[in-house]
């Protein structure tokens, strides 16, 4: 069974609520404490990965890591991964 891939534009604004803990100094790693483990799990909904999901929740509660935007990367890791699936199953037939 293939999952939905996400939309590129989602996977954009979740890393960007990500970053917004650093638009409060201080308050930032408490964000962080929140974010991180609903972020975990969004990314497994989304992706399907415990390891990806793992990653994720990791990034987001390690401070100064904020910065990584791991949905975004694992949207384009999916995308050309389909995208060569799809071009090896087409010389196949």
């Amino acid at each position: 069974m293939t999952r939905k891939q996400p939309s590129l534009s989602l996977c954009i604004v979740l890393d960007l609520i990500g970053c917004a803990s650093y638009i409060f100094p201080g308050v930032g790693e408490l964000a962080d404490a929140v974010w991180a483990p609903i972020s975990g799990i969004i990314f497994y909904i989304m992706f399907g990965s415990w390891k990806g999901a793992l990653f994720n929740f990791t990034e987001e509660i390690l401070p100064g890591t904020d910065i990584i935007p791991t949905f975004t990367i694992a949207w384009f890791m999916q995308y050309f991964a389909r995208k060569k699936e799809s071009v090896t199953i087409r010389r196949a037939a």
